[in-house]
């Protein structure tokens, strides 16, 4: 693995959000988005082709290119080209982009450098810092273990990358990639959180392999993200059950008892695994990404942590 540990700080901006996830932004609120990071201090920046159909990685590109390169580090991810479509309408896959181009699953070699060289074209940079592998368990899993983790690592021993890793929600799968690959990061979405923690086994596995594991998804789809727990709040991209707002409720309660909001313990908490280096958030307005660096810096009581702990073995 990498000699020397990227520095990517202790909260990273996530580039879903730019890409038009959901609802549609106009330039001037993404670029601003991305420059609210870069003011706050924010110098890890993660992308992929995935985010609107390459939209996320030109915006944000739009944005870095013209900043000092050693002051930040950049992933994106491969496993996904982008295709000439010319058939119009809207991308059916959850960003608010038209469809001028198709997603086309490669996890062979050529396809691995083929997609880094087209992020590269939208970004406008010469080198990204970090290449993952992006959802092999929505594809296949296996294919991405014998042909796509192979590439990356090819790909760091010529110099091209200085770290390669995976992407994915599933902790099962990460945890296998990491027992076949030799990776730098795990970038895990949601599976790592206030609410839930079922992925110790695959956090104390990264640990014994010095594998440094990038936390996203921390509010749960929203669940976790304001200091009072809504009646419609979202998990996992639906409409939480009963029994999950009910859970998020009292962790609430919790963290108000010491004075903390929900949102902020929701966003440190991660960090206290040693196998998580770096808390990836992602935002579409300024304000969030402002918020986002207000409560990573706010003081959390040892205590709460305790009181929190209690409470999951109730």
């Amino acid at each position: 693995m990498n000699s020397e540990p990227l520095n990517l700080g202790r909260l990273g901006f996530g580039g879903a959000g730019i890409g038009n996830l959901y609802k549609a932004i106009p330039d001037g609120e993404a670029l601003a988005t991305v420059l609210a990071a870069w003011d706050s201090g924010f110098c890890y920046f993660d992308t992929a082709p995935h985010y609107g159909l390459g939209l996320s990685e030109q915006r944000l590109g739009a944005v870095l290119r013209d900043k000092p390169r050693e002051d930040f580090v950049i992933s994106t991810k491969v496993g996904r080209l982008l295709k000439p479509n010319g058939s119009g309408g809207r991308d059916p896959e959850g960003f608010d982009v038209p469809a001028t181009s198709t997603r086309v699953w490669d996890f062979s070699e050529a396809g691995v450098r083929r997609s880094l060289e087209d992020s590269l074209e939208r970004l406008g940079l010469d080198h990204v810092d970090i290449a993952y592998l992006h959802d092999p368990d929505v594809h296949d899993l296996q294919a991405g273990i014998a042909h796509a983790l192979p590439a990356l690592e090819k790909l760091r021993a010529e110099g091209l990358v200085k770290a390669i890793g995976v992407g994915t929600n599933s902790a099962e799968a990460a945890l296998e990639c990491v027992q076949a690959a030799d990776l730098d990061l795990v970038m895990l979405a949601g599976r790592y959180t206030l609410l839930e923690q079922p992925s110790v086994p695959l956090l104390d596995r990264c640990v014994e392999r010095r594998t440094g594991v990038v936390n996203v998804g921390v509010y749960n789809s929203g669940l976790l993200a304001r200091p009072e727990v809504p009646e419609d709040a979202h998990y996992n991209y639906d409409r939480a059950p009963r029994a999950v707002v009910e859970r998020a409720r009292a962790l609430a309660a919790v963290c108000q008892d010491f004075g903390v909001e929900l949102p902020t313990a929701a966003l440190q908490f991660p960090l206290r695994h040693p196998a998580v280096v770096n808390v990836t958030v992602g935002a579409s307005r300024p304000e969030q990404v402002t918020s986002n660096a207000r409560r990573m810096r706010e003081s959390v009581p040892e205590e709460l942590w305790d009181a929190l702990e209690a409470l999951g073995r109730d």
